[in-house]
This record gives structure tokens, C-alpha cells and sequence, in this order.
């Protein structure tokens, strides 16, 4: 199975990487051809596209200038251990064991507006470009025009090695939108998690997100070969709800945050 996440807008370069073990970015020539159309735009300009503050415009235009296609230990990290923020706090990298970052290295994919697809221990530079963004590159009007077919292709030849292939996505949907549905051939399994809160079962966004990363973790430590193997998640009080589940949809709910 391979596992789908969305990145995070907060970064951690200050913590230092409990691994040394890395791997270059899968579509680094196609990341430099959209920080060369970032970098000849002013930071009102990224402001304007962004919708950011004058303060993180300025902190951005920095980072495309400062861009570089060869990617070191002193500009960049592992991504999995970059990326902060809820999904990473459910994931917590920093307390994966070298084993464990290698299992997710083989089975988790992290998608971004930058880099396309990043492995957990891909090298990856500081930036900020959400998949949403209509920026313009050549013919193409935004993000999702630009990756076009390359995710869902590389997610194809990344899965064709399984006799049953199953991408489980716990991305958002501006994020799993970048993915060709109509060009990707494996099944597509989706993990909901819910709060009771009102009286109803919903979603919550903030832990919605931590779920996800929860869920993951899960996935590494129980090596997840199986979607039924999922279904055995039971972190910070979720459980499996079977009555309101589909084959593709898993729902996990909660009462109350354990």
C-alpha cells in the first residue's frame, strides 16, 4: 500500500535530522522550472497569488532566491522531518527509528505544489507553494495543470510491484486533486476520521488532520500490509466504525480526545 499525505505550511530546519540517510527529489527539474517563474515575481506580487501577509511574501520571495538545484545538508532536510504542523505532530518522524523511516520511505508519499511527490527521505529545501496556487507556468494556467498526469504516473509505477496495489489517501482534497483520478490505476482507499460533537458525529479539521498523521504512524510501527490491517487503528481514543464505513471509506470516530 502506499499512504498519501498532504504537506505542511510550518517548517522545522532548526531541529537537527536524527538520521543522516536522504534521497533526492523525484522532480527536481520541473521544481526549478517553477522557482525560476517565482523568482521574477515581487513579493506584493506572491502576496497577491498567495494571499500572505507582507511578512511571509517577503520570507518566500527569500527562499525562491535563495533556491538551489543542488541540494545539501545545509540547505535542506529530509521532508518528513521538515514538514511540522498537525499531520506531523499525529506522524512525529523525529521519534521513527532509522527501520521505520526506511518502511515509510517504501510506502508513504508526500505530495506537494513544489516538488510534485516527495519520499519521507527525500531532501527538500525550504518553501511555500500550495497546490491551489494559480500560478502560470508556460501553457500551463495553474498547479494542477502543471503536474498534470506526473503524479498519477509515478504513483502507478510505484504501485505496480504490489499484486493487489492500494493507494490509502490521507491527503486534503486540494492535495488529492492533483492526483489523475481517470490515469491512476490502483484502488483508492480514503480514511475519515469524525468527532462527536452537538450531538452528531463530524469532521473537525484540526484533529482531522493529526488523525491523519496518526494513522500513518500506525501504518509504520504495525508494517500495514492491508487495508483490514488499518481498520485495527485505535490512537488517542478512534475506533473503526464498520456500520457507517464502505469498502473504500473508512470512518474512525471518537467521543472524546484520549
Amino acid at each position: 500500500m502506499l499512504f498519501l499525505l498532504s504537506p505542511a505550511k510550518s517548517l522545522d530546519y532548526d531541529t537537527p535530522p536524527q538520521v543522516a540517510t536522504h534521497t533526492p527529489a523525484l522532480f527536481a527539474r520541473q521544481s526549478a522550472e517553477l522557482i525560476a517563474v517565482l523568482r521574477e515575481k515581487t513579493p506584493q506580487q506572491i502576496s497577491t497569488l498567495m494571499h500572505l501577509s507582507d511578512a511571509l511574501a517577503g520570507l518566500n520571495v527569500a527562499r525562491y532566491q535563495a533556491w538551489s538545484p543542488r541540494f545539501t545538508a545545509k540547505n535542506s532536510k529530509q521532508a518528513v522531518l521538515a514538514f511540522d504542523g498537525d499531520v506531523y505532530g499525529g506522524l512525529d518522524a523525529k521519534t521513527l527509528s532509522e527501520s521505520q523511516l526506511g518502511w515509510a520511505q517504501d510506502h508513504v508519499c508526500i505530495l506537494s505544489g513544489l516538488y510534485g511527490v516527495l519520499r519521507p527521505l527525500d531532501r527538500m529545501q525550504p518553501y511555500r507553494l500550495e497546490m491551489g496556487t494559480a500560478l502560470a507556468v508556460g501553457e500551463a494556467r495553474n498547479l494542477y495543470q502543471f503536474w498534470g498526469t506526473k503524479i498519477a504516473a509515478y504513483l502507478n509505477q510505484r504501485a505496480a510491484a504490489d499484486t493487489s496495489p492500494v493507494v490509502v489517501n490521507l491527503a486534503s482534497e486540494e492535495y488529492f486533486k492533483a492526483v489523475d483520478r481517470r490515469a491512476l490505476k490502483p484502488r483508492v482507499v480514503t480514511c475519515v476520521f469524525e468527532e462527536y460533537k452537538g450531538g452528531v458525529y463530524k469532521i473537525i479539521s484540526f484533529n482531522a488532520k493529526r488523525a491523519r498523521g496518526l494513522m500513518v504512524r500506525y501504518a509504520i510501527e504495525k508494517k500495514a500490509a492491508t487495508v483490514q490491517k488499518l481498520e485495527g487503528f485505535d490512537a488517542e481514543g478512534y475506533r473503526f466504525e464498520p456500520t457507517v464505513s464502505a469498502p473504500d471509506r473508512l470512518v474512525f470516530r471518537r467521543r472524546q480526545a484520549a
